[in-house]
């Protein structure tokens, strides 16, 4: 089993760095499909991730598929509902049973930030976090100034609870989709653009677009003040090992969500950088491109070579191919209608054309457009699976030893561009990842009498879970 995973990881890496592996590894990002094709209902893989766990790895090994994500629902609505999130609608509670968790987004008078509120933001985001943004968004936590309560202190307890023991447990979920089917675990980590995360947690889409005719200046200011939270989030949830890319779920950030020069003046300008300062530290990030990106696709060709996995949704895979692919490796672009209303010839048909146009030379990973959830077939699956095995073999492609496979890393020339990644954004003073800097709790201790640095260590090591839990809160949940 550990040669099979050996096997499949290396397969995986090769096609990342846009080179010929041995086969096309195949890599769904399968959510409530793996529900139904387990006998469990939406609900519960929702609301029980060790169901979600289990349903994963059976599909994992019933399929044998190269690589999965270890619970492709990650919304665990346990969590959400001991924080009292009004956001997240319920199957089996707010919804039915058997249809998938929903977000839920707030009318423009009703938003999680008020249009009035961005230079608090700017000042401390995570100070409005805390402050403005989780009051807001859950039932149970009190406004500032106001009195506290019993479910108020409970929630964030149970929250902060919650969330360390289920983190905790994707450790052994993916020691055990290793050892069980030599499945490898196909990300790590979590990235959001930050005009993004003011369109879908602050403002809504409605007021984002409302600010961005009446205050454009204070939205990127905006931008800029997340950029180094966004950052930190990614870096610190991303594969230690730097082999797995960090995932990077693309909303609305496109064309016809907002205009191309909205795009160019907001929207990338505050992403770019991050991507290239994780490149700079060894991580690809997988730019999971939900909806239609091609409008962009000049402004991806910015990045440096490898540096980016570019997953293909509703645009074109062989235009995306025609435009990337000397650049970077590509996945996905089978589309989720097919494999829900479709025969699983219709499914071959179409694999075979994307192997024979977009795969011919390696640098690419089959998947489906979109997220899989439970209107797609499981035969048209198993078509897919099985027609990309016996047909995306390549006669001359290698899957060589993981030893023989370094991780990639990002040329000199790139990292010593002045204006690569964030040196612009990463305040050489202030540690990023900390809600209260050590040299303000100081204040409160100013007479140490033993070893000073130990405990700034110890604050700084516990300050930054706090960080950690509000940030993943406003990304995950």
């Amino acid at each position: 089993m550990e040669k099979l995973y050996e096997e499949r990881l290396s397969r995986y890496l090769t096609a990342m760095r846009n080179e010929m592996p041995d086969k096309i590894p195949i890599r769904p990002f399968v959510a409530e499909f793996t529900a139904k094709y387990a006998g469990f209902t939406c609900q519960d893989v929702a609301h029980d991730y060790e169901k979600a766990f289990f349903a994963a790895r059976k599909c994992a090994a019933d399929f044998d598929w190269d690589a999965v994500v270890a619970n492709m629902v990650y919304v665990w609505t346990g969590l959400t509902q001991a924080v009292g999130i009004k956001y997240i609608g319920i199957p089996g509670i707010d919804i039915p049973p058997n249809v998938g968790f929903q977000y839920r987004e707030p009318d423009e008078n009703n938003s999680f930030m008020k249009s009035d509120e961005y230079d608090e933001l700017i000042d401390d985001p995570t100070a409005f976090l805390y402050s403005k943004w989780l009051p807001r968004v859950s039932n149970d936590i009190s406004a500032m100034n106001e009195l506290t309560s019993y479910k108020n202190n409970l929630a964030l307890v149970k929250g902060a609870m919650a969330m360390l023991k289920y983190f905790t447990d994707f450790g052994p979920q993916n020691d055990r989709l290793r050892t069980e089917s030599g499945t490898v675990s196909a990300i790590s980590g979590i990235f959001k653009a930050p005009f993004d995360i003011i369109g879908d947690k602050l403002r809504g889409y409605i007021g984002l677009t409302m600010d961005m005719m009446q205050q454009p200046d204070k939205v990127l200011a905006a931008c800029e003040a997340l950029m180094p939270h966004l950052y930190n989030v990614a870096l610190t949830s991303s594969d230690p090992n730097k082999q797995v890319p960090i995932g990077y779920w693309m909303h609305r950030g496109c064309i016809p969500f907002v205009s191309k020069g909205q795009f160019e003046s907001h929207y990338w300008p505050t992403t770019k950088p991050i991507i290239e300062e994780l490149w700079k530290n060894g991580h690809q990030t997988l730019f999971y491109a939900e909806g239609d990106w091609s409008h962009h696709f000049n402004s991806f060709l910015e990045l440096p070579h490898h540096s980016i996995v570019y997953h293909v949704d509703k645009g074109s895979i062989f235009e995306a191919s025609k435009i990337l692919h000397n650049k970077f490796c590509l996945s996905g672009g089978i589309p989720n209608t097919l494999l829900a209303y479709n025969s699983p010839n219709e499914v071959r048909d179409f694999c075979k054309d994307v192997i024979d146009v977009v795969a011919q030379n390696g640098g690419y990973i089959m998947d489906a457009s979109a997220i899989i959830q439970n209107d797609a077939k499981t035969e048209n699956l198993k078509a897919l699976t099985d027609f990309t095995r016996d047909y995306g073999v390549y006669s001359s492609g290698l899957s060589q030893p993981l030893e023989k496979n370094p991780t990639i890393t990002p040329s000199k020339d790139d990292i010593l561009k002045n204006d690569f990644g964030m040196v612009n954004y990463l305040h050489p003073n202030r540690k990023n990842g900390i809600c209260i800097q050590w040299e303000d709790k100081h204040e409160e201790i100013p007479n140490i009498s033993g070893d000073r640095e130990l405990v700034k260590k110890i604050w700084e090591d516990i300050d930054s879970l706090g960080h950690m839990f509000i940030w993943q809160m406003l990304l995950s949940f």
